[in-house]
């Protein structure tokens, strides 16, 4: 992995050259180097890929595009509070820096103590991050960003995360593999499974159970040909 001073320089003398200061999806999927959906960049207790300090459980969903995890708050270096918190300060700064263009909060707690949105240099330049909070019970709206993000290689990629990596970040992960992949009722649930530490319990059978009764979007449906670009094998 190239140091993110080497990466700025190289935007800027790409840039000075008349060349966009933008990047398709392979080049993230190439960046972070996942070689599938149950493979992590950074681990639980936040540490792995260094320029994205401040996340937890960091794993690719649809390859260079939909990205999944926590935030790093119980083992932050850099200062540590309850996990029931939206990114810390390190995290939001290096999403942005990695060039993230959206990153969603899908728990409303705390998103009052947490910025809206930050400007940044990044590895694509000059960038404006959105950080909102939408509920997984907004499935709809996060599947249009979603959808919005594949459409639009322009809006970079998207970072969706809960606390821990684990439930609400994997619930919309297999929602989006359903409505983007065509992935089965039963294999979503499984990635489901597969990606979350602890998955008892009745809210558990919960997510699960609407994971499998899922039906996707007509209006939000991709081709055969990005499919082939973007999805994982499960």
């Amino acid at each position: 992995m190239l140091p993110k001073s080497v990466v700025f320089c190289l935007i800027g003398l790409l840039s000075s050259q008349g060349m966009a200061e933008s990047f398709d999806s392979g080049f993230y999927h190439a960046r972070y180097k996942l070689t599938d959906p149950y493979a992590k960049a950074v681990d639980n207790h936040g540490d792995g890929f260094e320029d994205l300090y401040g996340v937890r459980n960091f794993r690719e969903v649809l390859k260079g595009v939909l990205f999944r995890g926590g935030a790093n708050n119980a083992y932050n270096d850099q200062g540590r509070r309850n996990t029931k918190y939206p990114l810390p300060k390190n995290g939001l700064d290096n999403l942005c820096e990695e060039g993230f263009k959206t990153v969603v909060y899908l728990y409303p707690t705390n998103y009052d103590k947490a910025p809206k949105d930050l400007r940044c240099r990044s590895i694509r330049g000059s960038n404006h991050m959105d950080y909102p909070q939408i509920r997984i019970s907004k499935a709809r709206v996060l599947l249009e960003t979603i959808f919005a993000a594949i459409k639009d290689s322009e809006m970079g990629p998207v970072y969706m995360h809960c606390w821990n990596g684990w439930h609400a970040s994997g619930y919309i992960s297999a929602l989006s593999l359903r409505q983007f992949c065509g992935v089965s009722g039963s294999d979503a649930v499984a990635y489901w499974i597969r990606n979350t530490d602890n998955n008892d319990g009745p809210e558990y059978d919960d997510h699960k159970r609407k994971i499998a009764a899922f039906v996707p979007y007509a209006d939000l449906m991709i081709d055969t040909t990005t499919q082939r670009k973007i999805c994982p094998q499960l």
